[in-house]
């Protein structure tokens, strides 16, 4: 054997683990949930802060009726009293005193609040669930106090009880991003109108309730990057894990992708809208999913400055 064709293959074998070595992810990480009783005085946050997040920038693409955004300040009771600020997407043809079981999509961010999204995928999904045919609603939901699970959940509640009361929905289907994973699996464990949990990058801290998530057989998506530097994908694949077989669920590993799944984004939020409407019994036609579904609202150099904008790493999150 040569050694020119020995060293050949000492390069090729070096380069191949230093391949795999920058796709495997620099953390152990599982939590981002705040550790001391301290509240940040700085939130709630106010609407005002998220001027012009109303639509995506090229919501005009999409062909059809223009979704309805109203800013909302929803009241929560729980002891340090307050508002948290959202943004509802309401489909233009809504009829809120329609009977039936509504279902809406809350929409969560990670441990500093925002209303944007991973990569922004919130602010575009959001019209796009309430442009279908038979929209769906959708909330752009803030924390009073982010990282702390149990006010968290009691905003998520009370933004339930919020459009229940005024928009008849009786069924929700909960995203949450990294640490919006903590109050996705409490509330879905805790209460039954919960009937779909997905999470992009989720934290397995104070995710206990995902076993009572999958004894109730409540479908589950969870989307990870396994480059994440933020919190590990082995937390997805545990939490898949923690929720049982008697259940829909899936587990959706992107190789070498971020904790935003900036590579990726698109197709998340592809397999997002497709999870939530399914949660929702609505059915999606050739031509929805091509022009409504598969537009790009936010492009890639926005969608990180739009992150910022929203509030969406004003936290310990990072699309590293």
């Amino acid at each position: 054997m040569s050694r020119t064709y020995q060293l050949t293959r000492q390069f090729l074998s070096n380069l191949r683990k230093n391949i795999t070595n920058m796709a495997q992810p620099a953390t152990d990480r599982s939590s981002l949930s705040a550790t001391t009783e301290k509240l940040n005085n700085q939130h709630p946050a106010k609407l005002s802060q998220y001027s012009g997040l109303e639509h995506p920038p090229a919501v005009d693409s999409i062909p059809r009726a223009k979704p309805a955004v109203k800013p909302l300040e929803i009241k929560v009771e729980d002891g340090p009293d307050g508002t948290v600020p959202g943004f509802l997407h309401v489909p233009h043809n809504y009829d809120s005193k329609s009977s039936g079981d509504r279902t809406a999509a809350i929409l969560l961010s990670g441990a500093g609040g925002g209303v944007v999204g991973p990569s922004s995928i919130y602010l575009s999904m959001a019209d796009k669930l309430a442009s279908l045919n038979k929209g769906i609603p959708a909330l752009r939901l803030d924390y009073r106090f982010p990282a702390r699970n149990r006010y968290c959940v009691r905003d998520v509640v009370a933004a339930m009880d919020y459009l229940q009361e005024g928009y008849a929905v009786r069924r929700f289907v909960l995203v949450g991003w990294s640490f919006g994973g903590a109050p996705v699996f409490t509330v879905g464990g805790q209460d039954e109108r919960v009937v779909g949990c997905a999470t992009v990058a989720s934290q397995t801290a104070e995710t206990e309730g995902i076993r009572q998530v999958g004894r109730r057989q409540v479908p589950l998506l969870l989307l990870h990057g396994t480059g994440d530097r933020t919190l590990s994908p082995t937390c997805s694949q545990r939490l898949y894990d923690s929720y049982g077989n008697r259940g829909p669920r899936e587990l959706k590993l992107f190789n070498g992708d971020d904790h935003a799944l900036t590579r990726n984004s698109a197709k998340a939020e592809e397999l997002l809208c497709g999870f939530i409407t399914k949660c929702a019994g609505v059915k999606i036609d050739e031509e929805e999913q091509r022009n409504v579904v598969q537009k790009t609202l936010v492009d890639g150099k926005e969608k990180i400055d739009k992150m910022k904008q929203g509030g969406d790493l004003r936290g310990s999150e990072s699309v590293e």
